[in-house]
């Protein structure tokens, strides 16, 4: 009993802040919170089960997954959720090559660059929960392709699949939903063209 408190201790301090880090940046800090909690409750009662033929952390990831898929089935929460995407991560995975600041800001592209991330973020939300679940894990957690395959339990094919749609999707919402624009600085920005379909 007493070692696997210990092995549960270590696994918690090791793992909870990157799990409540990406359960953050797939489903919001609104309801990351409470997943993320969930996630470890199912991780102490399984911790003894754990094959040690498998990565502790792809194990643990899947459960996190899985949790956050539940809560995206479950309930509606994109406004609240998407705000609380990072902004650089956002840049990152929105389109790496089309743009990005090299420039210290001055305080006017400051605030054209927060509503541009804001755009963004809204659209992240809106990805199939599939495609989202690959991009946060690609894109903004580092993960190899490997390893987002046996996180869902698809092929590596699937995932590069997945990853590339989900690109082209975040594109055609932005090029559809948003006027692009270069201020005098010659800094990238957007405005929406009308209020949000999304509800």
């Amino acid at each position: 009993m007493g070692t696997h408190e210990l092995q549960f201790d270590q696994v918690y301090a090791e793992f909870q802040p990157k799990i409540y880090r990406y359960l953050t940046r797939l489903i919001g800090l609104k309801d990351a919170e409470d997943v993320t909690q969930d996630v470890f409750i199912k991780v102490n009662r399984a911790l003894h089960t754990f094959k040690k033929d498998s990565q502790l952390s792809t194990w643990i990831y899947q459960i996190a997954t899985n949790a956050a898929i539940d809560r995206m089935r479950s309930q509606p929460f994109k406004q609240e959720s998407a705000e609380q995407f990072n902004e650089s991560d956002i840049d990152r995975l929105a389109a790496k090559n089309t743009y990005s600041y090299k420039k210290p800001l001055l305080i006017e592209d400051q605030v054209v660059r927060q509503e541009m991330n804001e755009c963004i973020r809204n659209f992240v939300m809106d990805l199939p929960e599939n495609y989202r679940t690959v991009a946060v894990l690609s894109e903004i957690e580092g993960l190899k392709d490997s390893e987002i395959a046996a996180i869902l339990g698809v092929s590596i094919n699937t995932v590069k699949i997945r990853l590339h749609r989900a690109k082209n999707n975040l594109r055609k919402l932005l090029l559809a939903n948003c006027n692009f624009y270069r201020t005098d600085c010659n800094e990238l920005a957007c405005e929406q063209k009308g209020p949000s379909s999304s509800q």
